[in-house]
């Protein structure tokens, strides 16, 4: 018998052992099902069944819930020959029991990790997975049922438990800022814990916002006081005596943090809750935390959907424009960290431009569609070049240094529509230095060094591109940006790599380790979207760079570059029959950073296989190209001049038939 799992932390349902939903028919079923879970392996009788399954059972009730136990057996049990007896789903005595191992049902398994004896570390990790499992309410469509009704409260009950184990461990981890958000929407969502509103404005403390703790405090006892008539107990008392003291036990902040309390707090006491003033000071948090990298940046990103869907709730267009425009975050990738969000703040802001008055708002417009060209990036939606183009008039018109800033930024992302346009974002780099420099955007600045560095990579200028690495880095350093050290460590990990002059395996080896260490930098900062295959992907264009084969392991993780590396790795393993079928279903590249580089590897699986069409395509799309690396223009790795590649394909082309 395959395993079965079950699921009642959200609808009842259950999943065969490769994780397929099983299909349970009915609600009755599911219901009988649920009632045998709720009893924990022990035995209902049909009796029981009957009553809880109907309000007025109807004369053949009984012979239904034989009938609704028969299908499910045949659902969960169905390798079971006929006539033999149910090994899941047994008949015992009066009635019918479930038994299922005790890991297999969700909500046993998250008992068990509410109950767990564990080190701050593991406690994290285990409730972090467990609180995973939720999908909604227990036994979500059984809410009205008296049978679960103890059952559902219970299972609510500790999930709070975790929720606040879970905060406990991130305070003793030294991660109170991570606490912050589960902990306000917990609060939120079930504001007579008082437990919660002790940690809540523990951790507030401890990341240097005295006034938002004791402000916190001061809306626990409200709640308490005028809701449930009672005074905050001691833990709450205590902990407000120790903040407004600042007592040591509790690691205080230092001086920034205590103004920041401060101004936080009067910015709280000051403007209304729901002021919509709120949603614009919001976003110009989020922009700031978004620079931070890791957590800052992951937490940016979710929040700002949150921001954009407040502001539409309230129906307000110009609102709406506000909100999305201000988040104006510079950006280098070109592939998404979420496409998924990326299209939801797209549809937004064209939601936001048909709403605003054609004639009016001319720079929140410019705003909408340089955020329209941001987040099209990767794509090859026409929307996002022509969007581009028209923010960059507006702004030009306008006379705007920030905004064309920004428009620039979007006309970047939109500059690989073919190969070979490494000078054309050399152009826009160097006129968002001069243009940042002198009116003083510094993020946007270390944009237009980057966006340089990248140019004069691909253009085999390192000395050049040195030179932007070190002001980007010196930005950084002087204004608190961690994010532009991770593309600076890629960047000379590339240079190593693209003029390391050792022996071949001396090479190799001092270049793996560069882009290695590369690597671990980018564990935790917040950039899936660059993170996914990339080290593997840098690995593979390395041994490639020295004639060496791919990389053969089929456990190595290529991210989204699978497609394109998949029938080099069956080259490596001498299956050339099934590289030439898997280079005839590769797509084309994205029009990207690595654009150059995918089809290279392209055209190198095509020369091995002999796949002329194809060897013909990578040649048309790398000839504008010819002058540059290929792939250094992400920065990052790179597959050596584009013009060796084009003459390996013109002498394979050559090759009689």
């Amino acid at each position: 018998m395959t395993r079965k799992v079950f699921g009642v932390l959200g609808p009842v349902t259950a999943w065969d052992e490769a994780g397929g939903a099983i299909a349970l028919k009915g609600p009755r079923h599911r219901a009988v099902l649920a009632r045998l879970i709720v009893a924990r392996r022990r035995v209902v009788p049909v009796s029981r069944l009957v009553e809880d399954l109907w309000l007025d059972p109807p004369p053949g009730a009984v012979g239904a819930v034989r009938t609704f136990v028969a299908a499910l057996r045949r659902a969960l049990e169905p390798e079971r020959p006929p006539r033999t007896a149910a090994r899941l789903l047994v008949t015992e005595g009066p009635g019918y029991a479930l038994r299922t191992e005790p890991d297999a049902v969700d909500a046993w398994r998250f008992e068990q990790a509410v109950a767990a004896t564990l080190p701050p570390e593991g406690v994290l990790a285990r409730l972090e997975e467990a609180l995973g499992w939720w999908r909604g309410p227990a036994y979500a469509e059984f809410a009205e049922e008296d049978w679960a009704r103890a059952e559902r409260s219970r299972l609510a009950e500790l999930r709070l438990q975790a929720v606040e184990r879970r905060a406990e461990a991130r305070l003793a981890l030294g991660l109170a800022a991570e606490a912050v958000p589960d902990l306000d929407a917990h609060v939120a969502e079930h504001p007579w814990r008082e437990d919660a509103w002790r940690l809540l404005a523990l951790a507030l403390y401890r990341t240097g916002r005295q006034g938002d703790a004791l402000a916190v405090l001061r809306r626990a006892r409200t709640l308490l006081v005028e809701q449930l008539g009672v005074d905050p107990g001691p833990a709450l008392r205590g902990l407000e005596t120790d903040i407004l003291h600042q007592s040591g036990h509790l690691d205080p902040a230092g001086a920034a943090g205590r103004v920041w309390a401060q101004t936080a707090a009067a910015y709280d006491r000051t403007v209304a809750s729901g002021a919509r003033a709120r949603l614009e000071s919001t976003v110009g948090l989020l922009r700031n935390l978004a620079v931070t990298g890791g957590g800052g940046l992951e937490a940016a990103r979710r929040y700002r959907v949150a921001a954009v869907a407040a502001a539409e709730e309230l129906g307000d267009a110009e609102l709406t424009a506000r909100v999305i425009g201000a988040y104006d975050v510079p950006a280098i990738w070109t592939r998404s960290d979420d496409p998924e969000q990326a299209a939801q703040i797209v549809a937004a802001a064209e939601r936001a431009l048909t709403a605003l008055p054609p004639a009016a708002h001319q720079a929140a417009r410019a705003r909408l569609l340089a955020t329209i060209a941001l987040e099209s990036r990767g794509t090859r939606a026409e929307r996002g070049p022509q969007a581009a183009g028209q923010a960059e008039e507006i702004a030009r018109r306008l006379d705007d240094p920030a905004l064309l800033a920004f428009a620039l930024n979007g006309v970047f992302m939109q500059t690989f529509h073919r190969a070979g346009l490494a000078p054309r974002r050399d152009e826009l780099g160097a006129e968002l230095v001069a243009l940042s420099t002198r009116h003083g955007l510094v993020t946007f600045e270390v944009l237009g060094h980057l966006i340089r560095l990248q140019a004069r990579s691909a253009l085999a200028d390192f000395p050049g591109a040195d030179e932007h690495a070190a002001a980007a880095d010196r930005l950084a350093e002087r204004h608190e940006l961690p994010l532009v050290g991770v593309f600076a460590q890629w960047y000379r990990a590339l240079r190593l790599a693209a003029t390391e002059r050792a022996p071949v395996a001396e090479a190799v080896e001092a270049v793996e380790a560069a882009y290695r260490d590369a690597a671990a930098r980018l564990d935790g900062a917040g950039m899936p979207g660059l993170q996914s295959g990339l080290l593997p992907l840098a690995l593979l264009c390395l041994r490639l760079r020295h004639a060496r084969p791919a990389q053969a392991d089929e456990g190595i993780d290529w991210g989204p570059y699978e497609p394109w590396t998949r029938p080099l790795v069956l080259l490596a393993q001498d299956r050339p029959g099934e590289a030439a079928a898997a280079l005839r279903l590769i797509p084309e590249p994205p029009r990207d950073l690595l654009y150059e580089a995918l089809w290279c590897l392209t055209a190198r699986a095509a020369i091995a296989v002999g796949d002329r069409e194809t060897m013909e395509r990578a040649y048309t799309e790398l000839l504008p190209a010819a002058a540059e690396l290929a792939g250094a223009g992400s920065g990052l790795l790179t597959l050596g001049p584009v013009s060796e590649h084009l003459d390996d394909l013109t002498t394979a082309l050559r090759r009689p038939l």
